[in-house]
């Protein structure tokens, strides 16, 4: 049986493509910079968002991970949501290595931050009692919060703050591509009230490996320091950013595929009695890939049907969703590269069946 796999947009298999492009890749030692393939890379996505550099790394986690401890150092606060995949999903490592404290505001449903309780968050720096708050980092697409994009008009008054308060500005665009699509504006638009930016080529763009942290000049060559630090020196690594330069190149646009199929995912069930998917509503600003699959606590009572019981179900008809939160009530469904329409159809009569339980 073919398993539609939904959860998540990191389980994409490189196009035959993409394999071509890396299987040909120019390559040179990326650690002595001298790797073609990735420095056409790093100043194509440094182009694309409006930025000076860029810096290939291994993984979205670590060019957060880079970036705070660029802006930060120890004792120093970060103020981040408390949805934030800087947060919940990178096993604190910045506080692990770098020893920054995290000052945690609440996430509002469509992944921004209450812009009036960041500037009250701020610390004084006068004070010798407190940390002192460095860096402001915000998160576009909002995973947690649905996918969630963020606005440039929210994105321009959040910097307009930062720079009032004597705060830099890291934002995880981890999925910043779906936002760019979704909202119909430049990825640039989306990144320029901030000092750094990372962008994740693993996930929508369908690449095996990689993000690429971008900044300023300065703030990369400051991070390179850091990524080596972390273990992030690689060596002919043209053989993975040759991917990234591929996915740039064909798998942009067709990230309005993968939205459409998460719209009518949504609204698939949202149409199932005892189920609900808040992406099956309309949104502030724009959804994307992500959807996310509420179980009404009466079925789960009435007919013992919760996340889990689903998730095992689902996957004895060949589809694959990703339990999430602790309520057992919630699913993610991820829409991606490898993932059609006629799969929507399939997956959605799977639900039904799973939900059922015949």
């Amino acid at each position: 049986m073919r398993l539609i796999d939904l959860r998540s947009d990191t389980v994409t298999q490189p196009t035959d493509g993409m394999r071509r492009a890396m299987a040909s890749a120019v390559v040179g030692d990326d650690v002595f910079g001298e790797d073609p393939t990735v420095r056409q890379l790093e100043e194509r996505m440094a182009d694309l968002v409006g930025k000076e550099a860029g810096l290939f790394v291994a993984s979205g986690t670590m060019a957060n991970l880079v970036a705070l401890l660029t802006h930060a150092g120890r004792g120093d606060e970060v103020i981040v949501g408390s949805l934030a995949h800087t947060f919940l999903y990178e096993v604190g490592g910045s506080a692990a290595l770098g020893g920054i404290h995290s000052c945690v505001l609440p996430n509002q449903d469509d992944g921004t931050l209450d812009l009036a309780a960041v500037a009250a968050a701020v610390r004084s720096r006068d004070d010798i009692h407190v940390p002192r708050t460095k860096l402001l980092c915000l998160e576009n697409t909002h995973n947690r919060c649905g996918g969630a994009c963020l606005s440039t008009e929210y994105l321009d008054a959040a910097g307009a703050v930062a720079r009032d308060k004597g705060l830099a500005v890291h934002i995880d665009g981890a999925r910043l591509l779906n936002a760019s699509r979704a909202l119909g504006v430049s990825p640039a638009d989306l990144t320029r009230v901030a000092d750094s930016v990372s962008v994740c080529l693993s996930k929508g763009l369908g690449a095996p490996v990689g993000s690429v942290l971008c900044g300023s000049r300065q703030f990369v060559r400051a991070a390179l320091r850091w990524r080596k630090t972390v273990g992030g020196g690689m060596r002919q690594a043209g053989i993975l950013a040759a991917a990234g330069l591929y996915a740039l190149d064909h798998h942009v646009e067709r990230l309005d595929e993968d939205h459409r199929n998460a719209k009518g995912l949504a609204e698939g069930v949202a149409a199932i009695p005892g189920l609900s998917s808040p992406q099956s509503q309309p949104s502030p600003t724009a959804w994307t890939n992500l959807v996310y699959l509420a179980i009404a606590p009466a079925l789960a009572g009435e007919r013992s049907v919760n996340a889990e019981v689903l998730s095992d179900r689902l996957r004895q008809r060949g589809v694959l969703a990703l339990p999430v939160g602790k309520d057992n009530l919630h699913m993610r469904l991820v829409t991606h590269l490898d993932v059609t329409s006629s799969d929507i159809d399939v997956a959605l009569d799977a639900l039904r069946s799973a939900v059922r339980g015949t």
